[in-house]
Formats: structure tokens, sequence, C-alpha cells
């Protein structure tokens, strides 16, 4: 089993605290299977709140259960129990910060893809966009109560073992 760590880096204007909307969030990676490296041609989603059983183990359960189109190895994936994913704040601004950790077995998540619908707060306000769709790149509004624009961009992601 090996533990990957997903980062993310974006540009925050004027707001912190960007994390998905929802628990039952879609995630989407680009997979790769460890046995024949071979990559999977489609992005692939993982929600935390579905599970779903994994052939090769007794009543084990994963998030992600997938077989290489190749080698017709069965992998799996599970995130961490328990564990959200760490709001990105306007602290690590421009740089890459620690967001969710999975539990790989047999497969390794090589992209993500940001689609779906996120929140974040504004910074000064503390006004809370419920409604922030990056799937796009970015996402501009205008907070009223601090009389500011704000937004998210240059949304970007890396691996690493953790």
């Amino acid at each position: 089993m090996v533990r990957l760590q997903l980062s993310i880096k974006a540009e925050l204007e004027n707001v912190t605290d960007l994390v998905p909307a929802t628990d039952d969030f879609e995630y989407f990676f680009k997979v790769k299977c460890t046995s024949c490296n071979e990559e999977h041609p489609k992005l692939v989603s993982v929600n935390r709140l579905e599970e779903r059983e994994v052939t090769s183990g007794k009543g084990s359960a994963a998030h992600f259960v997938w077989r290489c189109g190749l080698c017709k190895r069965e992998s799996s994936a599970k995130f961490e129990p328990g564990e959200k994913p760490r709001p990105y704040s306007a602290d690590a601004n421009g740089q890459f910060a620690p967001f969710l950790t999975i539990d790989c077995r047999g497969l390794e998540f090589i992209g993500f893809d940001p689609r779906g619908n996120w929140k974040c707060v504004g910074a000064e306000s503390g006004t809370v966009f419920f409604e922030v769709d990056l799937e796009e790149g970015e996402w501009v509004d205008y907070d009223e109560k601090s009389s500011q624009p704000v937004g998210v961009s240059n949304i970007e992601s890396q691996w690493a073992r953790a």
C-alpha cells in the first residue's frame, strides 16, 4: 500500500479556505496502473462517501476499485478514514499546500481536475461563497460586504508519497 498526498496551489484574490463545497464531492483523477504503467485514457471520479467491494479481499471495501485494461489487475484506493480535505488558505497563496491523502494499492493517481462546486470565504468580510466553479480554470465574483473583487485562478496540483 502506498499513501499518496495531493497538494494544490492557487492564486486567491481576497478569499481564503478554498475547499470542496460538500462532503459528497466528486474528485476527478488521472490514474496509472503500477504493475504495467498503463494510464487510464479518461479521468476517473472518486467520492469519499461511496465505497465499493474489493473482489480480492474478504469483506474489504475501497472508495475506488479499478481493473487495468491492459494487465487486468484489480487495484483500489481509499481515503484516510475520518480525514477531510484541508482548506487551501490565503497563507499558502501561490504555494503548494497539502490537500488530501489517499491509500493506494496497485495504482497511482497522477493528475487532478478541480471540476465541481467548491466554496471559499471572503478574507476580510467572512462572506461564504458556495458556488465556486473551477471547471474553466478560474472563478471571479464580487464581495458586497468588503466592496472588493474576489477570485480563484491558476489552480495546480501535484502528487507525492505521503
